[in-house]
């Protein structure tokens, strides 16, 4: 056992990275490729009951500090994408991300794919989601408990619950979750809505006009809201926001995270951003002489 390997809800990781949802998962192909390049545990896109092709480009825009995206949880359906998880190599846990309008979707698709991954993970939370979906959840504890409630019930493999910073009260929708079953929380979903306007055209750039932020912008806003709710739950956080390198993951990690999740910054540094981020960290933690990651969790509060 190395020193950056973890257990995540009785799943065993090699090292504490994830890749995150949305981010090339969207085929077997892209999720092993993760894998091989040293992801820990791969996270697919996010995908719903039916078809969904989502909004029409263009669909991001690059800012000062990231990326707003309004893809609309484009995706094939569960169907579709239960042949391509088939097809996964297994050689890192997989977690499926789910979206639904309601507590019924959610549990369905749940039900559909549970044979297929070690875990599940509860998108309530995108900013740019088409009807009803996303945040439109996420901001309501009581329908975010209702959707937890119902998809535990359906399945026995670890349900984590990904949540938005656009509430006024995160901890509140933490502690919700967590009561409702909630095995971990992934923290945060993108801010947002955001917006770009072309100053040629006087036009929004995005078809949709609005979408969510994504990037080292967010790291910030991502580490506060892990810090406030790892005081208030008892369920293990997975951190996520703006992490470009092993620096950030130790912020995370002091804040309360137990592990993290990469996404945006693989636009910029390749798939290679896992390898360069385990082996930083394995490194700090030999010249800190830390024997675990877990000991690294949390330390902000001590």
């Amino acid at each position: 056992m190395t020193i950056v390997e973890i257990e995540l809800c009785g799943i065993k990781m090699k090292n504490p990275t994830m890749l995150a949802a949305g981010i090339l998962g969207s085929t077997a192909a892209s999720l092993n490729w993760a894998a091989r390049s040293g992801a820990g545990a791969v996270v697919t896109k996010s995908f719903g009951m039916n078809p969904n092709k989502g909004y029409a480009n263009p669909t991001t825009v690059e800012v000062t500090g990231g990326v707003i995206n309004a893809i609309g949880l484009s995706n094939p359906g569960v169907n579709n994408f239960k042949v391509e998880l088939e097809k996964l190599n297994k050689s890192v846990p997989a977690i499926a991300s789910l979206y639904g309008a309601n507590p019924e979707e959610f549990s369905e698709i749940a039900a559909r794919v549970e044979g297929l991954v070690d875990a599940l993970e509860l998108n309530v939370s995108c900013p740019h989601a088409m009807g009803g979906c996303g945040s439109a959840i996420g901001q309501d504890p009581n329908l975010t408990s209702e959707i937890v409630r119902s998809v535990k019930k359906m399945v026995k493999i670890p349900v984590f619950v990904k949540l938005t910073p656009n509430v006024t009260d995160i901890v509140e929708i933490a502690r919700h979750a967590e009561k409702a079953g909630a095995d971990a929380l992934t923290m945060i979903n993108s801010l947002g809505p955001g917006m770009r306007i072309d100053i040629e055209t006087g036009n929004p750039i995005l078809k949709n006009r609005f979408g969510g932020l994504s990037g080292p912008a967010v790291k910030p806003v991502a580490i506060r809201c892990v810090f406030d709710v790892f005081e208030s739950v008892e369920v293990p956080i997975i951190g996520v926001g703006g992490i470009r390198d092993y620096k950030d993951v130790i912020e995370f990690l002091y804040a309360g995270a137990s592990c993290v999740q990469i996404g945006t910054s693989i636009m910029y540094e390749g798939m290679e951003i896992f390898e360069k981020i385990v082996f930083g960290l394995e490194r700090f933690m030999n010249e800190m002489d830390y024997e675990t990651v877990e000991e690294m969790v949390g330390i902000a509060h001590k």
